[in-house]
């Protein structure tokens, strides 16, 4: 695991305040317009997971007005004004980080009796996940209310303003088929999507932007016939179940990156020093498509087969899983983003066409367990699954 984070042009959207013009008896008891910016760095392509659509984005608001505020509530509605999802309370804490405020303001967001609290000149970010079942209409665009207070007042008499019509358009690509990258075998999805994963929540600002190139990745572990991830001793490479395993292309292409001059590090133990040119240690990256490459990370030092500009087969062997870059024991670090860089890029989702699901990892037995086959779908986060 690391956590620093058709061809169609890039969508950033940049949503400004409207201010609406409104006669004194049409304006009055209508919520005031809210100082803020909101962004969308990265329109989403619904893709299947676990039997649901899901739909998985962030909003940036930045506060521009004079004093402090609080976002109290997150509206998302589809076709026809149908409300999709409201985050509040509990769920809108644990959907939200604030950038920057790691004072009282922080500690008060944290806590069950105060909502997320957005300083003069900062930025939170909403992590939006909405599941929808496979057979509703996915909507064309998203429209969002956002509910605010100045953090100031009291909770008698606060100052409630809003912003509202706030589009999102969804994108209608279709999300790309991938075969495993890993041999036959019980695997565990560790750090898989989730709205509250490690790698979904690591925002990595690089070359002037803020980017979430893990937001579907995926660390994987090989389970044994013991049902753990090791056997013997936990601080030796050659004891964990998926170590000097193969690893394979899930799709033809061509090689843009190949890294195999990093020592593997020893099972939780202190790391060295974590730069942006090793945080992914040996690692491999294939184009398959416009706009679409695929990372095979954290490799065993030594197991690096392919060079940039070669052209692999999908199932070819690219390298074995290892323990090298920022890891403290041997996975294969997995992740489809829309750009050549372990992290100066947008993670996009996926899907595997074959595997069969088995529970998660939080209550896996190895002698009982569901035994679910799925087609084209994304694993989430602790899924354990049985590859082909």
């Amino acid at each position: 695991m690391f956590t620093i984070r058709r061809r169609s042009v890039p969508i950033e959207i940049a949503l400004v305040l409207l201010v609406v013009v409104a006669t004194p008896a049409a304006s009055q008891g209508a919520p005031r317009q809210t100082p803020v910016e909101i962004v969308v760095p990265k329109n989403p392509t619904p893709v299947v997971a676990n039997g649901s659509r899901v739909v998985v984005y962030e909003l940036h608001v930045t506060n521009f007005g004079a004093r402090p505020l609080v976002l109290r509530r997150v509206e998302v509605f589809g076709q026809h004004g149908a409300r999709l999802l409201t985050l509040q309370d509990s769920t809108l804490r644990r959907s939200v980080r604030v950038l920057g405020d790691t004072g009282m303001g922080a500690a008060m967001a944290m806590t069950s009796d105060h909502p997320p609290r957005i300083p003069v000149g900062a930025r939170a970010i909403v992590f939006m996940w909405i599941d929808m079942p496979l057979e509703a209409h996915v909507p064309r665009a998203l429209r969002h209310r956002l509910i605010f207070a100045t953090s100031d007042t009291s909770a008698t008499s606060y100052a409630e303003s809003s912003i509202d019509s706030i589009m999102v358009p969804v994108l209608r690509e279709r999300v790309v088929g991938l075969r495993t990258p890993l041999p036959p075998g019980v695997w565990l999805a560790g750090n898989g999507p989730r709205n509250d994963s490690d790698h979904r929540r690591s925002i990595t600002p690089l070359n002037g932007k803020a980017r979430i190139a893990q937001r579907f990745a995926i660390d994987w572990v090989l389970i044994g016939p013991n049902g753990n991830t090791w056997h013997d001793n936990r601080d030796k490479n050659e004891d964990y179940w998926g170590f000097r395993q193969p690893i394979r292309s899930v799709a033809s292409g061509e090689v843009t990156e190949a890294v195999d001059s990093i020592a593997d590090n020893i099972p939780h133990a202190p790391l060295p020093s974590v730069t942006v040119a090793n945080i992914a240690g040996n690692h491999v990256i294939v184009r398959i498509g416009p706009d679409r490459y695929v990372m095979f990370a954290h490799l065993e030092h030594g197991s690096v087969r392919v060079r940039p500009g070669q052209h692999v087969a999908a199932g070819q062997i690219v390298g074995a899983l290892g323990n090298s870059g920022q890891t403290t024991g041997p996975h294969v670090h997995f992740q489809v983003m829309d750009a050549s860089s372990p992290l100066a890029a947008e993670g996009i989702p996926f899907v595997f066409d074959h595997f069969t699901f088995l529970g998660f990892g939080r209550d896996y037995e190895p002698d009982k367990h569901p035994t679910s086959p799925r087609t084209r779908e994304m694993p989430l986060g602790d899924a354990v699954v049985r590859f082909p």
